[in-house]
C-alpha cells in the first residue's frame, strides 16, 4: 500500500467545488455551531453568499413524490482510486470513463464522498451514513446520486475503502485494490428527484439530485470506524420553498 501526504488546499476545492485563484486563501468553514458553522456559511465570503440567500438549497427532507418518471442508468467501471481525507469528509476521486445517464443527459462520475449522519432525511428519518456520487455533464451541470446506509451486515465494497481510510486531514491513500462504484448502489435504483444545490460552500444551485429510496447496509463496526475519523459532517435540512419532488422508477 502506498501512502502520500499532501496539504488540503486542492482536496478542499474538489470537495466544496469552490474556485479560488492560486494563492487565495479559502475562508474556513466547518460543521460546528460556531463562527464557521452552517448558519454562518453565507457570511464568510461573497463566494458563499448563496448558502444564505439561495432558495433551492440542499439537503431536504424527502417526502412521498408524485408521478413515475424515467429512471437512471449507471455505467460505472471499476478503477483504482485515491482516497482523500480533506478535513470535511472522506472522498474518492474516480478515474475518467464512468457515467450516469439521466433524463437524456450524460454525466461523468467525478468523485464520491460520505456524510455521517445523513444529510437528507426520508420522512424525517436520518441514517447513520449517506454517500454522494458527484457527476458533471459537458455543459457543466452537476448531478448527484445519494445513497443511504443503515445498520446491518458489513459492506464488502466499503471495507476496501474503510480498511485504508486516511485518518489525518490532508492525507491521501492510493488504493491498490480496484473500487467499483456500481457495487455501492442498491439493485433497486428508484429515486426521488429534485433541483437543489451543493451541500457545502459555495452552496451553488442548479444541482440535479437523485436520492435513492432503497438503502444499503453497513455494520455497526463500520459506522463506528468512519465516525472515529469523520463525524457530524451533515448540513441541516433546508426549506423546500415550493420545490416539487418527482418519483422515478
Amino acid at each position: 500500500m502506498r501512502k502520500f501526504l499532501i496539504f488540503t488546499t486542492t482536496a478542499l476545492m474538489l470537495s466544496a467545488g469552490t474556485a479560488f485563484a492560486s494563492g487565495d486563501k479559502a475562508p474556513h468553514w466547518d460543521y460546528s455551531t460556531g463562527h464557521g458553522g452552517p448558519e454562518n456559511w453565507g457570511k464568510l465570503s461573497a463566494e458563499f453568499a448563496t448558502c444564505s440567500t439561495g432558495q433551492a438549497q440542499s439537503p431536504i427532507d424527502i417526502t412521498p413524490a408524485s408521478g413515475e418518471r424515467s429512471g437512471i442508468e449507471t455505467l460505472y467501471q471499476p478503477t483504482v482510486v485515491d482516497v482523500v481525507n480533506n478535513g470535511h469528509t472522506i472522498q474518492l476521486n474516480y478515474a475518467p470513463g464512468s457515467k450516469l445517464q439521466s433524463a437524456g443527459q450524460d454525466y461523468q462520475l467525478l468523485q464520491l464522498h460520505f456524510h455521517s449522519s445523513s444529510e437528507h432525511t426520508v420522512q424525517g428519518k436520518s441514517y447513520p451514513l449517506e454517500m454522494h456520487l458527484v457527476h458533471k455533464a459537458a455543459d457543466g451541470t452537476l448531478a448527484v446520486v445519494a445513497v443511504m446506509f443503515e445498520p446491518g451486515a458489513a459492506n464488502g465494497e466499503l471495507a476496501k475503502i474503510w480498511n485504508h481510510m486516511p485518518v489525518k486531514a490532508g492525507e491521501v491513500v492510493i488504493l491498490t485494490d480496484m473500487v467499483d462504484a456500481g457495487k455501492l448502489l442498491p439493485e433497486n435504483r428508484d429515486f426521488v428527484g429534485y433541483d437543489g444545490s451543493l451541500t457545502t460552500p459555495p452552496c451553488s444551485e442548479g444541482v440535479k439530485w437523485h436520492v435513492l429510496t432503497t438503502p444499503l447496509s453497513l455494520s455497526p463496526e463500520q459506522i463506528a470506524q468512519f465516525r472515529a475519523v469523520i463525524q457530524d459532517n451533515n448540513r441541516p435540512i433546508q426549506p423546500l420553498n415550493g420545490r416539487k419532488l418527482s418519483q422515478h422508477k
